[in-house]
């Protein structure tokens, strides 16, 4: 990764599909403030908006200085005709969505480029064989996988170097550092993290009494509901007052505690306009006094019943 920051500034939230509200003068701003603040490197993938509009709106940014950037594409999800998600990791889909996405992005190689996700209809191994094919007809540079469990990494790994993963890590859900993380590592893998923030909800901005506008899938998270967000909110409480001590904000903790653990390369991080991600490019790993004030924190919460 050339990246120095931690950040990779994920496309999902500008492919308009469950975020509300995105237009694209604010997707094309909210890129070009990432880049100025340092960030060199993106994830997209083939699904990501309808008709592949995180690659679209990517690709003029890429055409002024494509070796300054890092991309990360993944492919093995697409939409129907209907709009339903679709997941095929068969090796004819695999190939034709990378070379669609190369197309939409205008450039002839990935960076890194992923499984999004394994087929249950298809063995890793054949979709992990397709993106080996893909490497080594020069249109990706190194290979990986997401959403995977260890064993899974590993039978991918089993025909292709795994270069890279991407699994959810926040500082509430912590099951990708039991084993996924450490052995992705161990064998040299980089290691990007999602849902730092868990949809927002960890970067203190989402009120107790905060309403959600329709269509708005947040909601429909565990974490969102009931005893597990109020839970949540005790512990932002928290990170609060840790936070006006330490000059950060509660979204500069949360993101930060993520990269402060062993193993990990970078956080995605996503925005839908310039405001959101000046605050969560700020964000940098953290004095391990301040990792262990969160861990307390939470722990606290914990042993507290919530």
């Amino acid at each position: 990764m050339n990246n120095e920051k931690p950040i990779v500034l994920g496309l999902w939230p500008i492919a308009g599909v469950t975020t509300m509200g995105v237009t694209r003068s604010d997707a094309e701003a909210t890129i070009a403030t990432a880049i100025d603040l340092g960030v060199t490197a993106f994830d997209t993938a083939f699904s990501y908006g309808y008709d592949g509009e995180s690659d679209k709106i990517l690709r003029p940014f890429l055409a002024k200085d494509r070796d300054r950037f890092e991309v990360i594409g993944k492919v093995g999800q697409r939409w129907s005709r209907d709009r339903k998600r679709v997941i095929d990791g068969s090796a004819e889909t695999l190939i034709a969505d990378a070379e669609e996405s190369l197309r939409r992005l205008g450039i002839a190689c990935f960076d890194v480029l992923m499984l999004h996700s394994p087929d249950p209809n298809v063995a890793i191994e054949t979709s992990a064989a397709a993106i080996a094919e893909l490497q080594r007809r020069g249109l990706c540079k190194r290979t990986g996988v997401s959403n995977v469990t260890p064993a899974q990494r590993a039978q991918f790994a089993s025909v292709v170097r795994c270069d890279a993963i991407e699994c959810p890590l926040n500082l509430l859900q912590r099951d990708s550092l039991d084993q996924l993380i450490p052995e992705a590592s161990r064998n040299g893998g980089q290691v990007y993290v999602f849902w730092t923030l868990m949809k927002g909800l960890l970067a203190g901005k989402i009120k107790r009494d905060h309403v959600f506008a329709e269509g708005d899938s947040r909601p429909g998270y565990p974490i969102f509901q009931g005893a597990a967000r109020e839970r949540t909110h005790r512990i932002l409480d928290q990170m609060q007052i840790l936070g006006e001590r330490a000059n950060r904000t509660i979204a500069e903790l949360s993101i930060g505690w993520a990269v402060s653990q062993p193993g990990v390369t970078a956080a995605l991080v996503g925005a839908r306009r310039p405001e959101q991600i000046r605050e969560t490019c700020t964000a940098t790993r953290l004095p391990s006094e301040i990792v262990s004030e969160i861990d307390q924190i939470v722990a606290s919460t914990d042993s507290a019943g919530m």
